[in-house]
């Protein structure tokens, strides 16, 4: 597992699993002959993408961004249509570190898509439960809104399966949140309605994790953005926001879908300065 420290603050990638999309998909408007220069595809069109959660650990506490895309919870067909070709194991990677789920106290939600909220819930018998009972879940009011009122073409990645078993855990915000000391999360929408960033901060070192608006290192560009997102213009402008913002501060960005880095920082051209790359078995 790949760690990185930003200060007193430790991040470990565990195993949430995988995907593998279409790249035009996963890459909007952007032609094939420019994308696939930055980005690996196969010969389906389609582009590896982990869907891994990040463990942050500080001062005894032990937090979660995002949660993988679960076990059990995809049909045959799903995991044909989703690429989908390995299932979560975060319990596991938890207990290597010593670590169990009722040891997690905070998950913090970017947003609620299948792909990053399907680790919530476990089926055990008939009914689903929650996997990280103590925890508090930390997620935008307006995600939250959406994913128990889902329209019509925002069905098909909002699921009850993995919000009815959590609802009494969760706790939202608005514009901003201090989820602990030196650890905000930011509404931005873009991605979806109610998609947030995180930002770590400590002994003047910066961590920006920002979801689903910088999918892979290859996102770099302002412009480059996903057909998924509901509100394209809203994600390029606040990838103009929080982009140079983390460049300024010489801040880390992490990665939950990025199948070769976990983490980056790149200079004011936008260069690769320094990166910390996935271990590939």
């Amino acid at each position: 597992m790949e760690t990185l420290s930003i200060g007193d603050i430790r991040v470990t990638w565990l195993n949430g699993g995988n995907n593998h999309l279409d790249g035009g998909a996963m890459f909007g408007v952007v032609p094939k002959p420019l994308w696939s220069k930055k980005y690996p595809v196969n010969d389906k069109n389609q582009i590896e993408l982990r869907t891994d959660p990040l463990l942050i650990q500080v001062r005894g506490k032990n937090i979660l961004i995002d949660s993988g895309i679960g076990k059990g919870k995809l049909n045959e067909k799903q995991l044909r249509n989703f690429g989908v070709t390995e299932e979560s194991d975060v319990l596991d990677a938890l207990q290597k570190l010593g670590l169990s789920a009722f040891d997690i106290d905070k998950v913090l939600m970017t947003h609620l898509h299948f792909d990053h909220a399907s680790g919530l819930t476990v089926k055990e018998n008939d009914a689903y439960t929650s996997v990280f009972p103590k925890a508090k879940i930390y997620v935008s009011e307006v995600e939250w809104n959406e994913m128990r009122h889902p329209n019509i073409r925002s069905r098909n990645t909002y699921w009850k399966e993995n919000w009815e078993a959590i609802q009494q855990q969760v706790i939202t915000f608005n514009e901003e949140i201090e989820v602990l000391e030196g650890i905000n999360m930011f509404h931005t929408g873009g991605h979806s309605d109610g998609h947030a960033v995180i930002l770590l901060e400590d002994g003047g070192e910066q961590l920006l994790h920002m979801g689903d608006l910088l999918a892979t290192h290859a996102h770099a560009n302002i412009l480059w953005v996903m057909a998924y997102d509901d509100y394209p213009m809203t994600s390029v402008a606040q990838k103009q926001l929080w982009t140079p913002r983390g460049i300024q501060h010489n801040a880390w960005f992490s990665f939950y879908h990025d199948a070769y880095y976990r983490a980056v920082k790149w200079n004011d051209a936008n260069e690769l300065i320094d990166k910390v790359e996935r271990k590939r078995s």
